[in-house]
């Protein structure tokens, strides 16, 4: 894709809306949403890369009860022509079509690779990636397992939902919050796993989030690594305009 003169590309993770609870998590939803009708004016394309909401599960008929401002402005800026590309994150990873079929965003449940302007870029939320994220290993066992998966979906949603709320919020050894801090430039897991890929292909950029954490880290030649942090304490984001990308503050 070539980006058009005065356009850009625009990336975003982890907003986490509903945590710790929907008020609490209601002006940092009307915060995303001003930045979001702003950055429609000169979108080539927005990129958001997971765990936009803290928790979501899709039954056969009904999603969770919220978040309006939210998918009403995706729907809006996806209905005028810009392409908006949906990462499923780990807290976010029961989302199965409702973005494809009701937005009209195509979503992924693993990394991709794009090439804007001649420049590769493998973008993804990054859980699971790398040595470590023990979190979201320990918390993959439980939420991919198809039997408790179906048990869940027989729950009642009021009960499902606060159990799972519980989870996601209170439990650390599933949230992963014990994997917050920064690690150093040669332990970040997301930073060595972008050096192993870069052993088998070049990739210009490394694009995730889930750490929670704005970093830039060189991890090869002419190769970075980049992490968008948060819209829970940092309001970062990630912008490329055809010819650098650099992290933001909002």
């Amino acid at each position: 894709m070539q980006i058009p003169k005065g356009k850009k590309i625009y990336f975003s993770s982890d907003n986490h809306l509903g945590a710790p609870t929907k008020e609490e998590s209601f002006p940092r939803e009307k915060k995303f949403v001003k930045w979001l009708d702003e950055v429609k004016e000169d979108a080539a394309a927005i990129f958001l890369l997971g765990d936009l909401f803290d928790f979501w599960f899709e039954y056969k008929t009904v999603v969770p009860k919220g978040f309006v401002r939210t998918l009403g402005k995706l729907a809006e800026i996806r209905d005028s022509g810009i392409p908006i590309y949906f990462f499923v994150g780990n807290h976010d990873l029961w989302m199965n079509d409702y973005f494809e079929k009701e937005l009209n965003i195509p979503t992924y449940h693993d990394s991709k690779e794009f090439i804007f302007n001649n420049k590769t870029f493998l973008i993804g939320h990054g859980d699971g990636k790398g040595p470590n994220d023990k979190g979201y290993k320990r918390m993959k066992k439980v939420f991919t397992n198809p039997f408790l998966k179906w048990i869940y979906r027989w729950l009642h949603p009021d009960i499902g939902m606060r159990i799972a709320h519980h989870l996601s919020v209170k439990n650390k050894l599933i949230s992963g919050d014990e994997d917050k801090n920064f690690l150093g430039e040669n332990e970040e897991w997301l930073a060595v796993y972008a050096k192993r890929k870069l052993e088998n292909k070049h990739y210009d950029y490394f694009v995730f989030g889930h750490r929670h954490l704005p970093m830039e880290i060189k991890v090869g030649e002419n190769s970075t690594y980049f992490n968008l942090g948060d819209w829970i304490n940092h309001y970062t984001f990630g912008v490329f305009d055809g010819e650098n990308f650099e992290i933001k503050n909002y």
